[in-house]
């Protein structure tokens, strides 16, 4: 156009030449046309094509030949764009005032649609999102509203996926950023907030005070339990001490009794072995106890081998509990006594036997020296 006012002005110049001019004027005019017919689309746009207000077809990315003059192109994103929904007003089913606002991603599916079938479909969606978010909030308690954010979500993208799918827009998501109720509504949930989180913390402290009223009686109780049985433990080794003490006390008095009535047995043999009697009277407890250890050294009274007698042997606390040894010791000294006249022991034992003598109690033992010397006869067992 500045070229045509140009050349008009020069026009009016006497000293131009015509021919030059309309040189110029058809050289502007080519590359005018050529500008008008040469479209580029950008590989994320499409380009919808109008030639004389009618629309023929869409562009693709890259150069396109158009009609020069008499078309225009509209193109469209084809990538996906953020519409932001105004805040809006809502009261809740429960009566409970709320504010909201969302951001709603779109994209074009369909570039035809939406150039004939909606007139800018930015502000479309919009719209359609800010009464759709007012009707979803309407449908829902106060505290849903609040807690559910993803169902409101889902709610407001299905109410708009059907209406902008006619569009040829596809809806990929819409979230809603933020739900905000009223200062009134706002403070009174802040008291019941306090008020739950005080309950709670009464209802942990009472469940704290009972379990470590619990955990203390259980520790008591096992405690008890746990004296009482180291009471009875003790009461049971006490008895069980007391009871084997007891039992060593009488067997330790046992000994001794035993002990004292051997060493005096033994005493009065050597009383014996010092007189000029061949007749021993010995206590019918000595005897018996003699016997009974005679029993133990032989396993029976009298065992008979090969012609002579054989007795078991004590073993080394038995000896020195009954004094085997200092028995021993003393029958030696006892033998050595004996060493008498033959013929006043005779006499002796011919006296006790006529009666001139005491008469022989049933423990006292006969022994004489000369029935025990005759030759061709075994000697008898001696009872010392």
């Amino acid at each position: 156009m500045n070229t045509l006012v140009a050349t008009f002005l020069q026009l009016e110049d006497p000293g131009i030449d015509p021919m030059l001019f309309i040189g110029a004027l058809v050289l502007a005019v080519a590359a005018i046309t050529v500008w008008q017919m040469v479209e580029i689309v950008d590989a994320y746009n499409r380009g919808a094509l109008t030639v004389f207000g009618e629309y023929r077809k869409l562009l693709q990315p890259g150069l396109n030949i158009v009609p020069p003059f008499v078309s225009r192109v509209y193109t469209f994103d084809m990538r996906t764009q953020t519409i932001d929904v105004p805040t809006q007003e809502a009261i809740t089913r429960d009566n409970s005032p709320v504010t909201a606002d969302a951001v709603v991603y779109i994209r074009v599916m369909d570039a035809k649609r939406a150039f004939l079938e909606v007139d800018d479909y930015k502000n479309a969606v919009s719209n359609l999102a800010q009464t759709t978010l007012r009707a979803v909030l309407g449908d829902m308690e106060l505290d849903d509203t609040l807690s559910r954010r993803e169902m409101i979500n889902e709610r407001i993208r299905q109410e708009l996926d059907e209406p902008t799918d006619e569009w040829g827009i596809r809806v990929e998501s819409v979230e809603v950023r933020e739900v905000t109720p009223s200062p009134d509504v706002k403070g009174a949930m802040e008291q019941q907030t306090s008020a739950e989180r005080k309950r709670r913390a009464m209802i942990l402290e009472a469940q704290g005070e009972r379990r470590s009223a619990v955990e203390k009686a259980e520790g008591e109780k096992q405690s008890n339990i746990i004296r009482a049985q180291g009471e009875k433990q003790s009461q049971i080794l006490e008895a069980q001490g007391d009871s084997i003490s007891t039992v060593l006390r009488a067997k330790s008095a046992e000994s001794m009794g035993e002990r004292a009535v051997i060493d005096k047995g033994m005493e009065t043999l050597e009383q014996i072995g010092r007189s000029e009697s061949t007749t021993f009277v010995m206590p019918q407890e000595l005897t018996s106890m003699v016997g009974r250890y005679g029993k133990h050294l032989s396993g029976s009274n009298v065992q008979q081998q090969d012609g002579q007698l054989d007795s078991l042997d004590f073993d080394d606390e038995t000896r020195e509990l009954i004094g085997l040894d200092d028995i021993s010791e003393i029958l030696g000294e006892i033998d050595e006594e004996l060493e008498m006249d033959v013929e006043a022991m005779e006499q002796e034992a011919q006296a006790i036997q006529e009666g001139e003598d005491m008469g022989q109690s049933p423990d006292s033992i006969d022994v004489p020296r000369d029935e025990a010397e005759t030759p061709g006869e075994e000697p008898e067992a001696d009872n010392r």
